[in-house]
């Protein structure tokens, strides 16, 4: 589908642009004299060093504001490049330029180009943006779609031209001196309110508040090192003041009022007219209560995304005999359209226990585009999913803001066909920062791990480049792998060595077959925000309980990925492993009370939890629930009938998919309190001064001291019990370190000790 912004009527002929001053200029500022070539003079913008010093020089030849300029293209494209690959809305580059073949791939209909207007509605009468841009600048298509300073300099260009725009069409201030010659190309101008470029901001993107966005940018600021590029910086500026957006969302759409979702409701319909209306034949959904008392409850939000483009999506979910989600979202400008009635239950999820349980979100993309997912969409997402959240009460972490890819397979052998989206690309970093719930909080990655330990995997994103291999083959028209691409995991190995074979997934690869870079091999890739049990360390790798298989993280000490974390864990309970579960259903009894609904099997899937393996629990209660529905009016034996039983299952961290383990088959282990910086001491190490302990800090953040303890050379000093110490004749020649023992509730204590400091013999 081509968004209404990517076809865009050329304003002003090429060359006759009105450049603006930057916003920190005098307020007296000087004439500035439009060049008399037709296009922007782009070869300072080329010759960059960087690419933060290509946003200086288009800024400077183009005169938008260099702050502006980084604020609009982070929105699109947070400075990635993407190695000249197209978004799923059809752009290119940091500017994410539309036109070209961009524009076929985001229709996603198989037309040529000539056929654009046949599916994207009343023909238009514009030019492409790259089209524009090319004609701005005087750069060729090619190289403004594959050269990340090219698409500055056209992205720049573009800009000040609908700067230009506005002005002439009364949507901004007239620019405060004008040459009174007739004829002449020089513009003086005064833009001292941000509120000039609002309308010029507004033309670069059809999402409604996208001006807004921009504004938030600058104010809050932002910084990343891209892969190619290195680090560029947008300083924030906390007296830019965000322009308001009205409300405007569907009033039957269940989304923030800001965000102007509509309402696009998903049939509820019988295969066909004439049916009786207690047919099985039905769709594209189920009618339940999850929102009152007795319906199953919401737990997840689950992330898909369409592997096609929005309008056939939509259509889709329009369709009474396919199926329905929640929620589609669109690349181009972040449009959200809410399908279901959140009582409801919709078939995305492909294991009725997680559609039971979640909302799914549908995003225009596909699994192997590699980094393309558009930041409009990703920050309506993040905005959606807040709103969801805190309305059914949905914990902001990676064990229940889930992607398809974690969704389990119900019975053995059904694992391996579970989807893979959103894939390898989507940036969970950058998306739960933007759900205001960043993965590790503000702790440092950390090298500093020990067996036994926790740790919460977060492995950057544009920073943490991976191999990956059949992009077009098993996503199709995903195009080609990426090399150098951002990505959202990390391998993990059967040795600790970057040659040895990657990890096994008995539910992925049930022939024991290694693990591979493919595309949609899930086998060996442990993502961002998942946590792992450390059972051992060999220099800068972790050996880690995975998939009923001991692996290896690389934990570099130049770009650790892990974070200090602590959660509650498991072992098998006796010497025996322990069952695997793809569903959390009630035992056998509980079906006692509902004779009319037939006993679910709880059926092992391909994992188990080894004896002496130790896996972090995601979930500690989760409640054995079924809910029935087969037929169309819910006058089916026992239909609309939740069925809750006494079983208690845990949610645990196994391999990539999400799991269940019934409580009675394990051992269910306290948090340890978890060090995030061990105890020091303060002072100086000679006889006759006093060191103090200082305590550390800790996971969670709210311990007690219950003890100190010194130690001279290992061994525990008589009475030194305090959290000072004075050093006495006996330390001469020793190393002096303090143990410091904290507890917190419903946590194990534990003791850590400081670094030891040295007394000097004499």
């Amino acid at each position: 589908m081509t968004s209404s912004r990517r076809i865009t009527a050329l304003a002003t002929a090429a060359g006759v642009l009105f450049p603006l001053i930057p916003l920190s200029a005098a307020a007296a500022a000087p004439t500035v004299t439009v060049p008399a070539d037709d296009v922007v003079a782009c070869a300072p913008v080329l010759a960059a060093g960087s690419l933060d010093e290509a946003f200086a020089a288009a800024a400077e030849v183009t005169a938008v504001p260099e702050d502006l300029l980084k604020a609009v293209s982070y929105l699109e494209s947070r400075w990635d490049q993407h190695a000249g690959q197209v978004s799923a809305d059809g752009g290119y580059g940091v500017f994410n330029l539309a036109g070209g073949e961009g524009l076929a791939h985001a229709r996603g209909d198989g037309l040529p180009l000539s056929a654009i207007n046949d599916k994207s509605g009343p023909t238009r009468e514009g030019t492409a943006e790259l089209t524009r841009a090319a004609a701005l600048t005087g750069l060729d298509e090619e190289t403004l779609r594959t050269d990340a300073r090219a698409n500055v300099c056209g992205g720049a260009a573009l800009l000040a031209s609908y700067r230009a725009q506005s002005v002439r069409d009364g949507a901004a201030t007239e620019p405060a001196d004008v040459a009174a010659a007739a004829g002449a190309k020089s513009v003086a101008t005064t833009p001292d309110d941000l509120s000039t470029w609002e309308d010029a901001v507004s033309r670069m993107s059809d999402i409604e508040g996208f001006a807004a966005g921009v504004w938030k940018t600058l104010r809050d600021g932002a910084g990343t090192t891209t892969p190619a590029d290195g680090a560029v910086i947008l300083t924030a500026n906390p007296d830019v003041v965000v322009p308001k957006t009205a409300g405007t969302s569907d009033p039957e759409a269940d989304c923030p009022d800001d965000l102007g979702c509509e309402w696009l409701p998903a049939p509820y319909a019988k295969g066909s007219p004439d049916l009786p209306e207690n047919t099985g034949d039905y769709g594209n959904h189920d009618q339940a209560d999850r929102t009152g008392a007795g319906g199953p409850s919401i737990d997840y939000i689950l992330i898909h995304d369409t592997e096609t483009a929005y309008q056939p999506s939509v259509n889709l979910v329009q369709d009474p005999t396919y199926l329905a989600w929640n929620y589609t979202l669109r690349s181009s400008d972040g449009h959200v359209a809410n399908h279901l009635d959140p009582a409801d239950v919709g078939w995305h999820a492909g294991n009725w226990f997680m559609n039971m349980h979640s909302i799914g979100l549908e995003h225009e993309g596909w699994a192997g585009t590699g980094g393309w997912y558009t930041e409009a969409m990703y920050r309506s997402s993040a905005a959606l999913v807040r709103h969801l959240a805190a309305e059914h009460d949905i914990p902001l972490d990676r064990a229940h803001i889930v992607g398809h890819d974690q969704v389990p397979g119900i019975l053995p052998g059904y694992t391996k066909n579970v989807h893979w989206d959103p894939g390898p690309y989507w940036d969970w970093d950058h998306y739960f920062e933007l759900l205001g719930a960043p993965i590790g909080g503000d702790l440092e990655a950390t090298t500093d791990v020990a067996p036994g330990d926790v740790v919460e995997v977060r492995t950057g994103y544009a920073e943490n480049p991976n191999v990956v291999t059949g992009c077009e083959e098993a996503s199709p028209t995903s195009g080609d792998c990426v090399e150098g691409a951002g990505t959202n995991f990390r391998y993990l190995y059967q040795e600790p060595a970057e040659d040895a074979a990657l990890a096994k997934d008995p539910g992925w690869k049930p022939d024991g077959a290694d693990g591979s870079t493919y595309a949609s091999d899930v086998s060996a890739r442990v993502q961002s925000g998942h946590k792992l049990v450390v059972d051992r360390v060999e220099g800068d790798w972790l050996g880690v309980w995975w998939a009923g298989s001991l692996v290896w993280l690389h934990n570099p000490a130049d770009r650790p990925v892990v974070v200090p974390s602590t959660a509650q864990t498991v072992t098998v309970a006796g010497d025996a492993p322990a069952p695997v579960f793809g569903r959390a259903y009630p035992e056998a009894a509980a079906y006692e009370a509902f004779p009319d609904v037939p006993v679910q099997e709880v059926t092992p899937i391909e994992y188990t939890v080894g004896v002496g393996q130790t896996y972090a629990v995601a979930d500690d209660h989760v409640a054995a629930d079924y809910y029935r529905a087969t037929t169309f009016d819910g006058s089916g034996p026992g239909d609309r009938t939740v069925v809750r039983g006494d079983d208690v299952y845990y949610q645990v961290w196994l391999a990539h998919r999400l799991v269940y383990v019934n409580a009675a088959d394990v051992e269910l282990h306290d948090p340890v309190v978890a060090d995030v910086t061990r105890p020091s001491t303060r002072g100086k190490a000679k006889v006759g001064r006093v060191l103090t302990a200082e305590v550390g800090t800790y996971l969670p953040d709210d311990v007690d001291v219950v003890s100190y303890r010194w130690l001279r050379d290992g061994e525990p000093v008589r009475w030194a019990i305090g959290p000072r110490y004075l050093v006495t004749g006996r330390d001469r020649g020793t190393d002096l370190t303090v143990e410091v023992k904290v507890a917190a509730d419903g946590y194990t204590p534990a003791s850590y000790t400081s670094d030891p400091v040295s007394v000097p013999r004499r």
